[in-house]
Formats: C-alpha cells, structure tokens, sequence
C-alpha cells in the first residue's frame, strides 16, 4: 500500500506491528535486527531527497523502459507505476517509517535473512491492523547519505523502509504470477509438475 494519509498512527498499533516483527524467525535466535522507528518530519524530509532521486533518475526511468512483466496488463503496470511515483513524492508525509537494521559488516546477500522474515511480520500485522504499508529499498541507492540522514552509526545498516499509515484507498485482492511462471522442478527451466 503506498498511498498513505498523513492522519497520526496510534502507538499502540505500532507496537504491535514492531512486536509481530521480532516474533519472526531469525538465525540462531540472535534477534540481531533492531527498528528505528521515525517520526520527526525533519528526518523524513532529509531521507525522502534521496528516495526521490532516486525514483527519478534511476528507478522509475528503469521501471518505464523495461515495460511490464510478463503476464501483467498495461494498465495494471501504469498503476502500479503511478503508485510507486505517489510514494516517491510523497514518503515524507506516511506518519510512521519503520526501518529494519542490523550492525556489524556491511551488507551480504546472507545477513539480510534474519531481517526479512521480520519485515514481512510487519508488513503481515499491519494489514491486520487496517494499515497500509510497503517495503521499499529505493533510497539504498544512496545508502551513505540516506543512513547519515537518519542519524545511524556508521557500522549500522538499514535493510529497508516501510511506510505505515492509514491507507488512502481499499485493500485489494493481492495478484501475482501463475506458479507455472515462476517455479522450476528438479533443474532451471523444466516445468514444475504437481505428483
């Protein structure tokens, strides 16, 4: 969901959400990830620079050039195009950000997977909730100066950035690729086939 009012979230449903995060599965039991939660409008307004910029000069022409994937129509694409441009314009103003971080070494393709689980929890709680929210990772194209933004230590990095808010429109059904599109058996490329 990345329409968003700026309407205040209650505290208590963000602690819901953030205790739904830390019940997720997480290597070893470590409960190494940790959550800034942001609200200062100052914060946001310095971060959402970077998450613009990056929509307009390197996702969104991305997104635009490549067209939509396979299987979705074009009008289902521009929408979720004009979505992903709201949110780029209008991130500041979502009420809550909750970022998922972990400190340490810099990022590797491994130590994201005790912090994922945790965002998805979230994301799952606050559609329970009635709140709207999404995972995005666009302003790690300018990850120093995003980080920095948001007052985080050097050895601390953030995974991603969700927005909560109450949102705008209704929930819908969720669409994804067809299994068949998107699933293999036994080697790449050989269709996958019910036993």
């Amino acid at each position: 969901m990345r329409r968003l009012r700026p309407d205040p979230v209650p505290d208590a449903l963000i602690r819901r959400v953030l205790e739904a995060g830390t019940w997720a599965a997480n290597g070893g039991n470590m409960q190494s990830w940790r959550f800034l939660v942001i609200r200062d409008p100052a914060v946001k307004q310095a971060v959402a620079i970077y998450y613009r910029r990056a929509w307009n000069e390197i996702v969104g022409p991305r997104y635009r050039a490549g067209g939509p994937p396979r299987g979705t129509p074009p009008e289902r694409f521009a929408r979720m195009l004009e979505a992903a441009e709201y949110l780029a314009e209008h991130l500041h103003e979502a009420p809550v950000w909750v970022v998922p971080c972990l400190a340490g070494a810099a990022p590797t393709r491994t130590s994201g997977s005790s912090v994922y689980p945790a965002v998805q929890n979230i994301l799952l709680a606050a559609r329970a909730l009635g709140l709207g929210a999404t995972l995005t990772t666009l302003y790690l194209q300018f990850e120093k100066q995003a980080e920095a933004a948001m007052g985080l230590p050097p050895d601390v990095h953030s995974y991603a950035l969700l927005p909560i808010g109450y949102p705008t429109g209704r929930f819908g059904p969720v669409r994804r690729s067809a299994l068949e599109g998107v699933v293999y058996e036994d080697q790449w490329g050989r269709a996958f086939r019910e036993h």
